[in-house]
């Protein structure tokens, strides 16, 4: 074997099996050699990380395949939709890094599809339905039993066509009838046992105003959608398995006189994301901002894009982590470390590193110059020698970590305690002589003492010490605002757990409150950061040393800086998770 044999074998195997299909679909000139792929949202909420991997895979496949990727937005339900969602979804979107080629509504075919109903209902082929869906969910038997057919299903299509129409010009209430595709009351595909394609919605669409009345359901507009655009690969989650039968149904009832050997959209599956500790449904979340559990769809805490991206983390990062999960054709359940890991991965690499202390207790050095500042070098970032550095003032009286102290400390504790020496990051080494306690015991001051020759640079900062501290100096620092944040959730599956719950009579809402972790946000308002970080904006991301990665809140303020903790820097949830 060759060396180009050996790259192209590495290359085979480094494929998707969806990149496998599309390439096979190219080498037989499937849709003339194009390859058009679709990211098709429903208006009804923000974006979450589990959009992030179809988004990923939508418009990664096109930029791979010199394709184009359309945004369509699935707009078949106007009491949930309305163009807020339209703007954040598209804002998500960019942010992750991508443009989509063209964008649709499936409003767009809403003339279409109704032609199409029109004639399907002309040809004796669906029929108007004026059953509860009750009765009709009833009738539909059971994959092993078949199928009741219903009082209306041999209705006369002059009927059913007046009725339709009458569906949609308003003079008929919700609920009270319905279209339906008349195909196989007893076929072992529960999808084609006469499926509703349109029912009566009321409330006025958000582009379309009143102009209609009767809406088409998902499995009705969707793959039509599909095939109106041009879309060649339909990628969908591995829920609509079942769906696809009757997504091809459609299309070959739609196709007249087309092609479609050659030219037609084939639908793949591939797994949802699943995240330990996280619950990504737009319904449940849609919950917790009503109910008041979170602050609002960009809490940090939430699985959201946006909540991510208020939290710190970048588009790099997320799409690093879809990257690495991969796309299979079973679900599996993911390790939210996995994330973290992403995020620090990429946060090491650019992230400012400063000084900030979260927990403070005064540190004097007393053999220092009362009047005396020094102004130190901090260097940007060592994992990247171009971002330069910047200057801390070091001066008598600092800040330093309360956990950095111990006055009575065991053999192997290497930071503050008496008669030990530590560094002082880029400063000084210092040793400990004493502390100050006030009436209830609580350590008020930290005493130590510098020695001049160690300042970092000089020969004798060389001198073996085990312990380096973070500090800042407290006439030379920012009070700051510092909110550190956990998973929401106290158990590994909140999905199923709510599932559960709800099942055995818990309301969702009492459910919720019952999984919630009453320390997914500490808030502390009594932090110091260096002067450094005084013009800092939102998005521009920090590691304070030795604490974690932090980015400025949007809240923040030039008289209330908010530091948002991202990540911290080593991963804590493996080991809570084995507990």
């Amino acid at each position: 074997m060759n060396n180009n044999e050996e790259v192209e074998k590495v290359e085979k195997k480094s494929l998707n099996f969806i990149e496998v299909k599309i390439e096979e679909d190219l080498r037989n000139a499937k849709n003339d050699g194009r390859v058009q792929t679709r990211f098709p949202p429903e208006p009804n909420g923000y974006l979450h990380i589990g959009h992030a991997k179809a988004i990923c895979l939508d418009f990664g496949l096109a930029e791979k395949y010199n394709g184009v990727c359309n945004l369509r937005f699935d707009d078949t339900n106007p009491t949930k939709e309305n163009m807020e969602y339209v703007d954040a979804i598209k804002e998500d979107i960019q942010w992750l890094g991508y443009q989509w080629g063209n964008e649709y509504y499936a409003s767009d075919y809403f003339q279409q599809l109704w032609d199409f109903a029109v004639r399907l209902i002309k040809e004796g082929k669906a029929y108007i339905d004026e059953q509860s869906s009750d009765l009709i969910a009833a009738q539909k038997g059971s994959p092993t039993v078949a199928g009741t057919e219903s009082p209306y299903r041999n209705r006369p299509a002059e009927e059913s066509l007046e009725l339709f129409n009458k569906m949609n010009s308003g003079e008929i209430e919700e609920g009270k009838m319905v279209l339906r595709a008349k195909i196989d009351m007893a076929s072992p595909n529960m999808h084609f046992r006469d499926p509703i394609i349109y029912r009566v919605v009321k409330t006025p669409h958000h582009r379309t105003g009143t102009k209609w009345n009767a809406y088409p359901m998902y499995d009705f507009a969707h793959g039509q959608s599909d095939f109106f655009e041009g879309v060649t690969h339909s990628l969908c989650t591995l829920e609509f398995v079942p769906h696809r039968p009757l997504y091809d149904f459609f299309i070959d009832e739609l196709k007249e006189g087309h092609d479609l050997d050659d030219h037609r959209p084939r639908q793949t599956e591939f797994n949802k994301l699943n995240l330990n500790y996280t619950l990504m449904s737009k319904r449940n979340l849609l919950t917790l901002v009503n109910e008041g559990m979170v602050s609002g769809w960009d809490d940090p805490r939430m699985p959201t894009l946006c909540g991510f991206r208020r939290r710190g983390y970048t588009p790099e990062s997320i799409r690093m982590f879809i990257d690495k999960i991969g796309y299979t054709t079973y679900d599996a359940l993911n390790d939210f470390a996995l994330l973290e890991s992403s995020i620090r991965e990429d946060l090491n690499a650019r992230a400012t590193r400063v000084s900030a202390v979260i927990n403070p207790v005064k540190l004097v050095i007393t053999n220092y110059p009362e009047d005396m500042t020094e102004e130190l070098e901090a260097i940007n970032n060592p994992e990247d020698e171009n971002a330069g550095s910047h200057s801390i003032t070091f001066s008598r009286e600092l800040w330093m970590e309360r956990e950095d102290f111990m006055e009575d400390a065991p053999k192997k504790y290497f930071r503050m305690t008496p008669g030990n020496e530590v560094r002082l990051k880029n400063a000084y080494i210092v040793k400990c002589t004493g502390c100050k306690k006030n009436e209830n015991g609580e350590i008020e001051e930290v005493y130590a003492e510098y020695d001049p020759l160690t300042r970092s640079g000089m020969p004798e900062a060389n001198r073996k010490v085990k312990g380096t501290l973070h500090w800042v100096s407290q006439k030379h620092c920012i009070k700051a605002e510092v909110r550190l944040y956990d998973r929401l959730w106290n158990v590994e599956n909140p999905r199923d757990a709510l599932a559960e719950l709800t099942g055995k009579g818990m309301t969702a809402v009492e459910a919720m409150k019952q999984m919630m972790n009453p320390d997914s946000l500490e808030i502390r308002k009594e932090c110091y950061v260096e002067k450094y970080l005084e013009n800092a904006q939102p998005l521009e991301h920090f590691q304070f040393q030795r604490i974690g990665y932090f980015t400025i809140d949007k809240e923040s303020s030039k008289d209330n800086i908010v530091f948002n903790r991202t990540v911290g820097l080593k991963d804590n949830w493996s080991g809570r998770n084995q507990k």
